[in-house]
């Protein structure tokens, strides 16, 4: 069974940082593209940024362009965001989501349990 865990969440002040990390267990991790999507209350859950399956290639939605990373590491099956210059509308659960394929082309078949990150202004 394919089990993803996020770390990292908390409250931060507008214009600080925050590093959310991934772990994944259950199935060959560097197989896989990884992603993180988040959900703000009201809202539905929204991409965030995504990284094939040899962070070879990322993708990032706009409104965190330049804002954030993603990385991984295959051999600690971990997955990463780097968040800096946080706004208050970042505030969202936060979500790991794993691909079906190396490559993000497809929607994720495997979410993690969400992270509170919480942005003050």
């Amino acid at each position: 069974q394919v089990r993803l865990v996020e770390s990292g969440g908390g409250l931060v002040q507008a214009g600080g940082s925050l590093r959310l990390s991934c772990v994944a267990s259950g199935r060959t991790f560097s197989s896989y593209a990884m992603g993180w999507f988040r959900q703000a209350p009201g809202k539905e859950r929204e991409f965030v940024a995504a990284i094939t399956w040899n962070g070879g290639s990322t993708r990032y939605a706009d409104s965190v362009k330049g804002r954030f990373t993603i990385s991984r590491d295959n051999a600690k099956n971990t997955v990463s965001l780097q968040m800096i210059s946080l706004k208050p509308e970042d505030t969202a659960v936060y979500y790991c989501a794993g691909y079906s394929s190396a490559y993000y082309a497809t929607n994720p078949g495997v979410w993690g349990q969400g992270t509170q990150v919480t942005v003050s202004s």
